[in-house]
């Protein structure tokens, strides 16, 4: 699979005495090796549900979830315990280390469940890993001889004993003051940095704002995070509807997305990385007209005006990039909803073509 992990059509749903509570609701997600995820929402909204599908601690009541390609939904807990144990790294909000283990201790215990390394190298290779999250010196201690940022750590240095592709964090800075915080936060960063992914739940909003990618979750249905940023005018219901109609797709620097003069079928939505608008003037070299970054659109004008492209747009060279595009029936359903976002839409438009016919001028 190219994405590492991939949620298709996931509900869970929970039998109350009041009756079924339906935590998530038809969900479907993609996400990158190398991500920094933020899990945003309120309390009861679905987020560490979210999290449990993911890590097999519970089980969809339908849909199907995938890890590396693994069909996380179809394992026994054998099995997923196992597959937990190599592929997934878990970090808890009250660290959860076991108080009659040292620091070291801790972390071989996950090699000794999964038998990942040879007995006579697990102490070296904990010794590694409690280097690399900067508390080596405090490897003999027991956790009661820590503070909560340096359990912290060692809760981190668990998490990356079998040296997991993935890493969930479940407000990992909850317990901890501003300092020790950033100091954790900046850990992650640093994960990320080395192609891990992290996904983290979150209540931190300084946080969320620096993750690659936020997902808000309300009543139980996600939100892509930077769609509210770019459409403030439309309500939460309406955001969900769209975030499920998006469709991902990724392209190398350079790679061309919509050629000049090819039909337009939808809004492109930048997610990740740097596009380049190109004109071609007449006798002239090709001219950047704009470029576009994480939370900016492209494609409205031809939309609006129901004709093919108007410029070429690619990914700039030197840059990954991930577009999401919505069709175009569904976009312009979206503006007969929303007269608010119609009026910003046709402004934006208005104000990109005043643009590029003046740059053309100028050349």
């Amino acid at each position: 699979m190219k994405n590492l992990i991939e949620l298709k059509n996931i509900s869970k749903i929970f039998k109350t005495e009041a009756g079924e509570f339906p935590a998530l609701k038809n969900i479907n997600l993609s996400i990158g090796r190398g991500e920094f995820v933020g899990v945003i929402g309120k309390s009861g909204s679905g987020k560490s549900t979210l999290i449990n599908m993911i890590t097999g601690i519970d089980k969809p009541t339908s849909g199907k979830v995938y890890v590396d390609g693994s069909p996380i939904h179809n394992m026994d807990e054998n099995s997923i315990a196992k597959y937990r144990g190599k592929k997934m790294g878990i970090v808890f909000q009250f660290f959860q280390l076991l108080p009659n283990l040292t620091a070291i201790e801790n972390i071989m215990l996950p090699m000794d469940f999964t038998n990942t390394y040879d007995k006579d190298v697990r102490e070296k290779k904990a010794l590694e890993i409690l280097e690399s999250v900067d508390i080596a010196d405090q490897a003999y201690k027991m956790p009661a001889m820590l503070s909560g940022g340096q359990q912290q750590r060692v809760a981190i240095g668990r998490a990356l004993a079998n040296d997991p592709p993935i890493l969930f964090a479940d407000e990992p800075t909850g317990n901890l003051d501003s300092k020790t915080s950033e100091k954790i936060f900046s850990l992650f960063e640093e994960l990320v940095r080395r192609n891990k992914t992290v996904l983290m739940v979150t209540h931190d909003e300084d946080q969320a704002r620096r993750v690659n990618r936020s997902l808000v979750i309300s009543d139980g249905e996600i939100i892509e995070e930077f769609l509210a940023g770019t459409f403030p005018t439309l309500s939460e219901s309406e955001l969900i509807w769209m975030t499920k109609r998006l469709k991902r797709k990724n392209y190398k620097g350079g790679q061309i997305i919509l050629k000049k003069d090819m039909p337009v079928d939808s809004l492109y939505l930048v997610t990740k990385g740097k596009v380049e608008i190109v004109l071609h003037v007449d006798g002239m070299a090709e001219m950047v007209v704009a470029e576009f970054c994480c939370g900016q659109y492209f494609g409205e004008i031809e939309l609006l005006r129901h004709s093919n492209s108007v410029a070429t747009a690619r990914a700039a060279i030197g840059s990954e990039v991930e577009v999401a595009t919505l069709p175009k029936d569904d976009f312009l359903n979206l503006l007969n909803r929303s007269s608010e976002t119609k009026k910003q839409v046709d402004k934006v438009a208005k104000i990109r073509l005043a643009e590029n016919i003046q740059k053309t001028k100028r050349k």
